[in-house]
């Protein structure tokens, strides 16, 4: 059995919750297909194939195409990814780093190792654009940071290698998804607080109408006989949303708060219709 791990620091990613996501879906015995719309750093995605638990093809997106670039790129070009990290790695330095994120690569392998090497080094491994679709995350204060796992990048190429990987809004699984697939939600979050807001993941970011309109589509993929699960933030207007489905609250630390005081245990639901 290979242990697939995410190739991406993704905040808000689900490596805490995986025991409790994993377990959800081992309930279902079967599913066909698996679909992640909001794929981030894919956790889920490579724990089941991990497990064996994916077996009939697999449908992973975003509206994020940089991201999806960085995907096609480990799937496709894994050999040049990794060259091209070899080489970010040996000039890594505080001007090297902002003179990348200021760079736009010609080729779309150069800008996968270019996210990748970004992802690794810039603080908390945060992804975030600016309003004219430009990363714009400062630096991390790492002694020695991991910016080519060879060996993982190489693993994790074969398990991508299966999978159908596209730059798609998340509307685009009601055309995709069918009956007995299983479709895994994991959105920017809700903000918990005015101040608690890391969403703005692409350009456009993720606003309660979204939700509500991903709350909709959970609802209509559920009446089309699809598995469907979902993880947010637990707060009023998500437990409203889903109020009619099966909602699990959890507990996870997140450490993405400036202010250390306010870093630890926060609630976090689980959502499904099985």
């Amino acid at each position: 059995m290979t242990d697939y791990r995410p190739f991406l620091k993704w905040a808000g990613g689900k490596r805490q919750l995986l025991p409790l996501l994993v377990a959800h879906v081992k309930r279902l015995e079967a599913f066909k297909a698996f679909h992640e719309p909001f794929v981030g750093g894919g956790a889920l995605y490579f724990a089941l194939r991990s497990q064996n638990l994916i077996g009939n093809g697999a449908f992973l997106s975003d509206v994020n195409f940089r991201l999806i670039e960085a995907y096609q790129g480990v799937a496709t070009s894994v050999d040049d990814v990794i060259g091209l990290l070899k080489t970010h790695a040996s000039k890594h330095s505080n001007e090297y780093f902002y003179a990348v994120r200021a760079s736009v690569p010609a080729t779309s392998v150069e800008r996968a190792a270019r996210l990748i090497y970004l992802n690794h080094t810039c603080f908390n491994g945060l992804y975030r654009e600016n309003s004219k679709g430009l990363f714009n995350v400062p630096i991390g204060r790492y002694t020695n940071p991991t910016i080519c796992d060879e060996h993982n990048l190489r693993a994790v190429s074969v398990a991508l290698g299966s999978a159908a990987i596209a730059v798609r809004p998340f509307e685009a699984v009601l055309d995709a998804a069918k009956a007995g697939d299983l479709v895994y939600f994991d959105p920017p979050y809700v903000p918990v607080s005015r101040t608690a807001s890391f969403t703005a993941y692409a350009q456009n970011g993720f606003s309660m109408n979204d939700q509500a309109r991903l709350a909709e589509l959970f609802a209509e993929l559920s009446s089309r006989g699809v598995f469907v699960m979902l993880s947010n933030s637990k707060t009023d207007e998500v437990m409203d949303l889903y109020a009619r489905f099966h909602i699990n609250v959890v507990h996870a630390s997140r450490a993405m708060n400036s202010k250390p005081d306010r870093r630890g245990k926060v609630e976090e639901v689980i959502v499904t219709n099985f």
